[in-house]
């Protein structure tokens, strides 16, 4: 739009007044050219600029803010001189990140890179936001997929859209939750990553652009990347969706899928109300676009009642291009590899055959053991729930005693913390722990543009009480040790 007012992607602007909006309460009262490069500077780390975008001409910023225009370019010269922006003659300021910030990627399996009898002691794993299987659950879900077993066991065992059983139980699982849904409505996946995986792979070529929150879920970032396809962000704060920055992206790039997890965002926590739902459908459906809804962690409602399937919320026939995918991970076990997408038939049965060009089809055994564990998933969660709150007040005491200076908020949901460091050392700090024996997820691994989030590190609360603590000492450890933390691209590591 012309008057300023939101982020176009298309041409990666950022208008004057939009920018203005995005500024705290107190630096738009008494601009300052300090004030306002750090203002700016702390957007683009937290990804609600994006990377690259045109940054508004100092005099149209200046009016806006009702400043002096010395006072925009004294903070743009600040954001040039430290990293944060860079100008071309005749093509205005842009964002950039300096060097240093560059991206992290790869995996890294603590438990077998630990080194148990080094000087930090046992390590203690914070990169992976999940709990271990309930043992009394898992063991029950095992004897009856054994007394199953041998019925299945007479066939060939080939179900590429899953057992016919478990769809069944899938589909009243969404019809319970207020989606009528038919057992043909639905594909059982190796896990939900498989499910974006297959979907992408279906709907998408390379080159085509989707639309993925900032920050957002690094290993479904990694399988559109894999794909070829260019991602563009839709910024996420601890204060929620950026819904006319999506909207804006919508109009102006035209994407063919926009993914989103709406249900407690990892890693944010948040939770989006149902008006901003229907928002997103509503444009998604204008621009074209598939909405993909990625409800792995929806059950984890900690502090507020498990929200409706999104595609729920549509009038009838509004919302046929929602795709709804999940599993059991989060809930139960990761080592079930057992997701699920929900569709169109349609689409079920041509998700079907790429499936089919993967892995022809998924474990029967596995797909015994989620049928148990969805028989019994309404008397084992409400435990699970109760152990995380427990462990997510833990955490908390454990940041207000060990790192007080850091910040963060409580989620109404979800698995983790998403911490503010207060400075871009994330990276430098999980090298640092590392090295102690603990390990952690760095934010610059769960950005759409490489490098943002670099004072920000994702906490779980799924392990015990007195691990957390431990690794929570050490870490806080690591961040005063007395020298000084500096950007670092740091090893590899793997999040889950």
């Amino acid at each position: 739009m012309a008057d300023g007012r939101v982020v176009r992607t298309a041409d990666r602007t950022i208008g004057s007044r939009r920018l203005a909006a995005l500024l705290p309460a107190d630096v738009r009262a008494r601009p300052r050219y300090r004030a306002l490069a750090e203002a700016v500077r702390s957007l683009v780390l937290d990804g609600r600029i994006p990377l690259h975008v045109r940054l508004p001409a100092e005099r149209e910023l200046a009016e806006a803010l009702g400043a002096s225009r010395a006072t925009v370019t004294a903070a743009y010269d600040l954001l040039r001189g430290s990293g944060y922006a860079r100008s071309r003659r005749g093509s205005g300021t842009w964002t950039e990140l300096p060097e240093g910030h560059g991206p992290v990627g790869g995996f890294h399996l603590a438990a077998a890179a630990a080194d148990p009898d080094g000087a930090g002691g046992p390590p203690v794993d914070l990169a992976v936001a999940a709990m271990g299987a309930p043992a009394g659950l898992l063991a029950d879900a095992l004897a009856r997929a054994a007394q199953r077993l041998p019925e299945f066991a007479a066939h060939p065992g080939y179900h590429p859209f899953g057992l016919p059983e478990l769809r069944a139980a899938v589909a009243a699982r969404f019809t319970r939750r207020g989606l009528p849904t038919r057992p043909g409505q639905i594909l059982v996946t190796s896990g939900a990553q498989q499910a974006l995986s297959l979907v992408t792979a279906l709907l998408c070529r390379p080159g085509d652009r989707v639309l993925a929150e900032n920050p957002t879920y690094p290993n479904a970032l990694d399988a559109l990347r894999q794909a070829g396809l260019r991602t563009g962000p839709v910024p996420v704060s601890d204060d929620g969706w950026d819904l006319e920055a999506a909207e804006s992206a919508l109009r102006g790039t035209a994407p063919r899928l926009a993914y989103t997890i709406p249900d407690f965002h990892n890693p944010t926590g948040a939770l989006m109300p149902p008006e901003q739902r229907l928002r997103l459908i509503a444009a998604t459906r204008a621009a074209g676009a598939w909405l993909v809804v990625d409800e792995t962690v929806a059950d984890i409602a900690l502090d507020v009642p498990a929200p409706a399937p999104t595609a729920s919320l549509g009038a009838r026939g509004a919302a046929d291009h929602v795709i709804t995918i999940g599993s059991l991970s989060k809930t139960h076990w990761g080592g079930i590899r057992v997701g699920w997408v929900r569709a169109a038939e349609k689409v079920v049965n041509e998700l079907a055959t790429v499936r089919v060009a993967a892995d022809m089809t998924g474990s029967v055994l596995d797909q015994l053991v989620a049928l148990a564990f969805l028989d019994g998933a309404d008397g084992a969660l409400p435990e699970r729930l109760a152990q995380l709150r427990s462990r997510r007040a833990a955490l908390v005491r454990c940041l207000e005693r060990h790192a007080p200076q850091w910040s963060w908020r409580v989620p109404p949901g979800g698995l983790s913390l998403w911490i503010d460091l207060g400075e871009p050392v994330a990276s430098a700090l999980a090298e640092r722990a590392a090295g102690t024996g603990v390990y952690v997820s760095r934010g610059a691994r769960f950005g759409v543009d490489p490098g943002t989030f670099a004072h920000r590190l994702r906490i779980p609360y799924t392990l015990p009480e007195d691990r957390l603590e431990e690794g929570v000492r050490r870490l806080a450890a690591a961040f005063h040790d007395g020298v000084p933390l500096t950007p670092s691209i740091g090893r590899p590591h793997w999040v889950a």
